[in-house]
Order: C-alpha cells, then sequence, then structure tokens
C-alpha cells in the first residue's frame, strides 16, 4: 500500500498564500489617495467597459485589482448587501467597515477551503467622511485580513515601489489635480527604476467628493477633464507654474455611475 502524500497546514497555507500573490501582481496597479475635498483613485486599465473602480453606495466606494471575473462577483455582492441594509435599516447604517467585514470573512472562507483556490485578488474598501478625519480606508488582500490604510495606498503590481513613492510625497491637503498627477507619476514607475508615459486613455479615475451636495458622492472624472488635468502637469512643469493650469473641479465633466 502506497503512503498517501502528506502536505502539513502551514505549507498548504503557504502555498496558497504565494498562488495569490503572483496572480494579484500580474494585474496592473491601482491607487487610492486621500486629498483636501475627498479620496481620489486612480487605475492604470485602458478597458472603458471593464472597471476597477465603481461606487457601492452614497458614501462607500470600491476598488480591486487581479482576477476581474473574482473581485466583480464580490462587488456585485456587497452592492446587493449595502440595498438591502440600507432598505431594511437606514442609509446611514450602510459602513465601509461593514463592508469590509463582509469581504473579509468571504476572502477567508475561501482562502481557507481545501478545494477552492483562493482568489486572485486584493481589494480597497473606501468611505468619505464630513471631513478629513473622518474618512477610512480599508485594504483586503487576498488572506481576508483587513489593513485600516490613511493617506495613501497602492495594490497590485508594483504595489511596494508605487506605495514606498507615494508616502514620501502624498499630503492630505493637497487639491485634486494634485493628487492625480502624484498617483498617475507613481503608476508610471517601472519595478526597475525606470519611468514610462501614461496617458489619460490608460487610466480609470474616479473620486469620492465630500463637497458634493447630493447624498450620492461617487463621480467618475472622464476623459476631457482628465486630459487638461494632466496636461496642466506638463505645462506647470514648462513654465514652473502650476496655478495657471485648469481647474480642479471633478464636476465640470464627471458623470455619476448609475447602479
Amino acid at each position: 500500500m502506497s503512503t498517501p502524500f502528506y502536505v502539513s497546514p502551514q505549507q498548504a497555507m503557504a502555498d496558497r498564500a504565494e498562488y495569490a500573490r503572483k496572480g494579484i501582481a500580474r494585474g496592473r496597479s491601482l491607487v487610492v489617495l486621500q486629498y483636501a475635498d475627498g479620496i481620489v483613485f486612480v487605475a492604470e486599465n485602458p478597458s472603458r467597459a471593464l472597471h476597477k473602480v465603481s461606487e457601492i453606495y452614497d458614501r462607500i466606494a470600491f476598488a480591486a485589482t487581479g482576477k476581474y471575473n473574482e473581485y466583480e462577483s464580490l462587488r456585485i455582492g456587497g452592492t446587493r448587501y449595502a440595498d438591502l441594509r440600507g432598505y431594511t435599516y437606514d442609509r446611514q447604517d450602510v459602513t465601509a467597515r461593514g463592508l469590509a467585514n463582509l469581504y473579509a470573512q468571504t476572502l477567508g472562507t475561501i482562502f481557507s477551503a481545501t478545494v477552492e483556490k483562493p482568489y486572485e485578488v486584493e481589494l480597497l474598501v473606501a468611505e468619505v467622511g464630513a471631513t478629513p478625519a473622518e474618512d477610512e480606508i480599508y485594504r483586503l488582500p487576498h488572506d481576508g485580513s483587513i489593513i485600516d490604510e490613511h493617506g495613501s495606498v497602492a495594490v497590485g503590481g508594483n504595489s511596494d515601489q508605487i506605495g514606498s513613492y507615494l508616502k514620501q510625497r502624498h499630503r492630505d491637503d493637497m487639491s485634486l489635480g494634485e493628487a492625480l498627477r502624484l498617483a498617475v507619476a507613481s503608476l508610471a514607475r517601472e519595478s526597475g527604476g525606470a519611468e514610462r508615459e501614461l496617458t489619460s486613455d490608460q487610466l480609470e479615475v474616479a473620486v469620492l467628493d465630500r463637497k458634493r451636495p447630493q447624498q450620492r458622492k461617487f463621480k467618475r472624472v472622464l476623459q476631457p477633464q482628465l486630459g487638461r488635468l494632466l496636461a496642466s502637469e506638463e505645462s506647470a512643469a514648462a513654465t514652473g507654474d502650476a496655478a495657471d493650469g485648469p481647474s480642479d473641479d471633478p464636476s465640470d465633466e464627471a458623470s455619476d455611475d448609475k447602479k
């Protein structure tokens, strides 16, 4: 009789974690930054139909990198949870913390399952508050753990180097234009330290704008305004004066992400 092959639980979990990390690292990077008037999401995503950043509820947004079909199913589940909770109780009862706990339970269950492979995803759930101190950003890796982030965070691809670049340069009082240009500069940095050019049609950008008068704070920054914001960076570099650039107000040419 042959002896059954044995793998220790610790080794099995380590192998599953390595499998998930490699899958996530193959995805394009995504960054989230707090700025003076809210939270901005910037993803390298040339697709105009398959979004990496989406609205979940009034003040809450979802962003992810990794396998699209896996994080899209999680996004849909989170939206259903938020709609049901807001309808059953009160809209104020739908929080980023509650959604992060829901996603953590789901990812943790899938990661520890003996049959299913782990999800190759890393999630970000953010909620904009009335003041910057009330903003919440939660990062959820593949194993279902929850990390409370502040200021800036990067996931996917070369996230370690991007995150380090952001933390050295980010300020909480940045304007939208400053935050966006910093995010694009960080995404343009390759693993070897070289820089590449990222154009507006390669980016997906959305904001949670705390100053928006509507109950829903989420909006997408569309190509015309995004192009102007990136062009203002080039103008500032040429003239040394960024104050002559276009307005950073995202309401000029932005649209709601309808559920």
